[in-house]
């Protein structure tokens, strides 16, 4: 291989055969330091998804590998959660309209797994590649242009390509294969703020089943009606918005995590900061936690190992303790917004550039089926490492 990029070789980065090499020359010989490859597609231990495809690609998709065999796989069910995150479902976010079916390919027969790789994809119908020719040489602040380029020496101008959110398709897909094979564990997000505007209620007082009866995925209606007339507020200005999402899980049984490096709430932390947008975490008591006394803040048992409180929540030395297991996910606003900015193109000039195309004004609506799969993935994978059924 040196052989044939010694001919090609300048200090720095080439690119040869689809990959980057990081060469130095030294004595007229040429020494590869670094491969660069794009690497990180494959999350989970044991029960573990690995993705593919980009956002103006033919198709998004994945494999599951490691789900037991015998688990009655209803897949209507796995429609239900991709039509959940699926674009053009409402006036509050993009609107994208992709059907965003699922053909699963192995690992299913007779309406069972077989314990097999589970091959699925998901076909991109709706692609308008022309709404990103003006960025073609032009980094858009804030995404992953700019990062992309610098890395791997080449990126996917036309929708964000590898880094657009439309890759979070599989992890639905995987995540609702993960909650059909924990049937007794329920796992319910929702939004619980948007911008300034916060549910006011603890996730006890709240009925989870209204979570679907309104375009923002908040179970507190009051709250959801002015959350959606804020996000139709913020659209009209050619702007975004950030917010939270919430998520509950429940009958998850004491003893899912391990010590030190593979701690429950480490391994839910790294899954949720995974997504996209994603810039925060906080389970339990989180952040308001570090203004308490630890007489306040300790959870004091009741005689059958269950505790008065669960500020831990349900995570304590990294290890489920049979509460229930609660988090707050925090996504920034969109970064293609509808107005003009500075920014630069790739030989470091200035520009003025501004989004086109059909972009949501807050994700955190669509987002809600996509942290639900994440924790399903996590809880799933830490039930077949702990030997659980």
């Amino acid at each position: 291989m040196l052989r044939l990029l010694k001919g090609l070789a300048v200090p720095g980065k080439v690119k040869f055969a689809g990959c980057i090499f990081i060469l130095i020359i030294q004595q007229n010989e040429v020494h590869l330091l670094k491969q660069i490859t794009m690497a990180g597609n494959t999350f989970g231990q044991i029960f573990r998804l690995t993705t593919f495809g980009e956002s103006h690609g033919p198709a998004i998709g994945g494999v599951i590998d490691g789900c037991p065999p015998g688990i009655v796989l209803d897949t209507a069910a796995v429609q239900y959660e991709l039509n959940r995150r699926r674009p053009g479902q409402s006036a509050i976010v993009t609107q994208r309209k992709e059907p965003d079916e699922v053909q699963f390919l192995s690992g299913i027969f007779e309406g069972k797994t077989t314990g097999a790789p589970i091959g699925f994809v998901v076909p991109n119908t709706n692609q308008k590649s022309d709404d990103y020719s003006h960025i073609k040489d032009v980094y858009r602040p804030s995404h992953a242009d700019y990062t992309y380029d610098v890395k791997y020496g080449v990126r996917d101008y036309r929708g964000g390509g590898r880094s657009s959110a439309r890759e979070t398709i599989s992890r639905v897909v995987g995540g609702a294969v993960a909650k059909q094979m924990l049937p007794q564990v329920k796992i319910n997000a929702f939004v619980s703020s948007v911008g300034d505007i916060f549910i006011d209620k603890p996730y006890q007082a709240l009925d989870f089943s209204l979570t679907e009866t309104n375009d923002v995925r908040c179970p507190d209606t009051a709250t959801a009606a002015r959350m959606e007339e804020y996000i139709k507020e913020i659209r009209k200005q050619g702007d975004t918005v950030g917010g939270t999402v919430t998520c509950v899980i429940q009958n998850v049984p004491a003893g899912l995590g391990e010590p030190v490096f593979d701690k429950l709430h480490a391994e839910l932390g790294k899954a949720m900061l995974s997504i996209n947008a994603v810039k925060g975490f906080e389970y339990g008591s989180g952040f308001c936690g570090a203004k308490m006394k630890g007489s306040e803040h300790n959870d004091l048992f009741n005689t059958d190992g269950s505790t008065k409180t669960n500020l831990s929540g349900g995570i304590q030395g990294g290890i489920s303790n049979g509460m229930d297991i609660y988090f707050r996910v925090a996504f920034k606003p969109v970064a293609t917004i509808m107005q003009v900015q500075t920014t630069i193109d790739n030989k470091g000039n200035e520009v003025q550039m501004q989004g086109r195309g059909r972009h949501d004004p807050c994700v955190v609506p669509r987002a809600v089926p996509i942290v639900e799969a994440m924790a399903a993935l996590v809880i799933a994978d830490y039930f077949l490492l702990s030997g659980k059924k």
